[in-house]
């Protein structure tokens, strides 16, 4: 079997019992079957929730608390006792892990989005499990993920893991809901997920998560863009995740042929950066970008909106709409004085506004196909 590098996602229900409280017995399961797969050298990373799942119950909560403080106090107990309980049960395979607490801002700042891509890899390269979770304690709404299954999505693109497998308490994808609906079908393979089907998917998760099948599909859609093969399923006992690489598992497939890896500073463009201002391109700008990989020189410019400095990363659009967002290399000081200029001076040389390799198509991303010339299968380096 070949090594591969896998983020495995288990959700509070998969961790948990009805009363909030963790169930010893899902949780070894899971540590078994952890590894099982680091038996057979692959690397692991995993994302697991349940933290305020764990802790309400101590805080005297009847079922999970919907007030921000509720759910921090929550989180803030449960989050001790979910890594204590890791940590006695990875201990019995001679497994060292590590607990990594992360927020939107660790994605969107530039330098914590390196800093942890570097923690990472260096763990998994002294043979250490991350165990990752949202810090819950100190989030607030625009700093969430929403659910870990988002979070899990991220970081399968980010680590450029070979898959995702997401663990939850029905076995794969169905054409609707398999809990109300007896004639509902199960998928076992996709190459995609549409718009229909997040659109019909239930929201609503168990009494002690956050996620249901429609954050599940949109986080698939989202690793599927960034290359990586996604898995949703159940399963149980110590090879439940062997199986689900010998394509034995107990769910739903997902993958495309045609998506590959994009390198790390290109996902953090696409998906993470904060926009400083607004580019409007004409139609042959936009034909050069999308589909020459060619630079967006000033010539093909028509309008300038906010204030930039050159590194910062700015929406480019067109009649159309958002294309994609791109790290510019000169000011919007600079670049309005060339438009303002350019019938004054025939003959001026037209700026470099932004570099092929620093620019990210959105409109491939939201078609979920990746374009092959953008993309890298590297794992040296943070900058792909």
């Amino acid at each position: 079997m070949v090594k591969e590098r896998i983020v495995v996602k288990i959700g509070s229900s998969s961790l948990t019992n009805e009363n909030g409280e963790i169930n010893h017995h899902k949780l070894e399961d899971h540590v078994h079957a952890i590894a099982a797969l680091r038996k057979k050298r692959h690397d692991v990373i995993l994302v697991s929730s349940g933290a305020v799942a764990a802790g309400f119950k101590r805080l005297g909560y009847a079922s999970r608390p919907v007030s921000l403080k509720g759910r921090q106090a929550a989180a803030a107990v449960g989050q001790s006792l979910l890594i204590q309980t890791y940590l006695e049960k990875l201990n019995t395979y001679n497994v060292t892990a590590a607990l990594l607490l992360m927020t939107r801002s660790d994605f969107s700042n530039r330098e914590r989005y390196q800093n942890a891509f570097a923690t990472i890899s260096e763990l998994l390269d002294r043979g250490i499990l991350p165990i990752i979770n949202e810090n819950d304690t100190v989030s607030v709404d625009e700093l969430t993920f929403g659910d870990n299954d988002m979070l899990s999505a991220l970081v399968s693109g980010f680590v450029h893991a070979d898959r995702l497998i997401i663990l939850t308490d029905i076995n794969g994808i169905y054409d609707g809901n398999p809990k109300t609906n007896p004639n509902a079908q199960k998928l076992h393979y996709l190459e995609n997920i549409t718009d229909s089907m997040i659109q019909a998917a239930d929201e609503n998760g168990s009494k002690v998560g956050t996620g249901g099948m429609k954050s599940k599909l949109i986080a698939a859609r989202t690793a599927l863009s960034l290359g990586v093969p996604v898995f949703v399923g159940q399963g149980q006992g110590k090879s439940k995740l062997l199986d689900v690489l010998k394509g034995e598992g107990d769910g739903t497939y997902i993958a495309n042929p045609e998506l590959h890896w994009i390198n790390t500073k290109k996902q953090w463009i696409g998906l993470h950066s904060k926009s400083s201002g607004k580019i409007y391109v004409d139609q042959g700008a936009e034909e050069a970008i999308r589909f020459h990989s060619k630079s967006l020189l000033s010539a093909g410019i028509f309008k300038v909106k906010g204030t930039f400095e050159a590194g910062d990363v700015v929406e480019v659009l067109s009649k159309n709409g958002l294309l994609g967002k791109g790290q510019v290399k000169c000011s919007s000081s600079e670049l309005k004085a060339w438009l303002e200029n350019r019938n004054k001076e025939d003959g001026k040389p037209a700026l470099k506004v932004i570099r092929g390799d620093h620019w990210v198509d959105l409109t491939i991303q939201r078609e979920g196909i990746v374009d092959e010339q953008s993309t890298v299968k590297e794992r040296s380096t943070v900058e792909g």
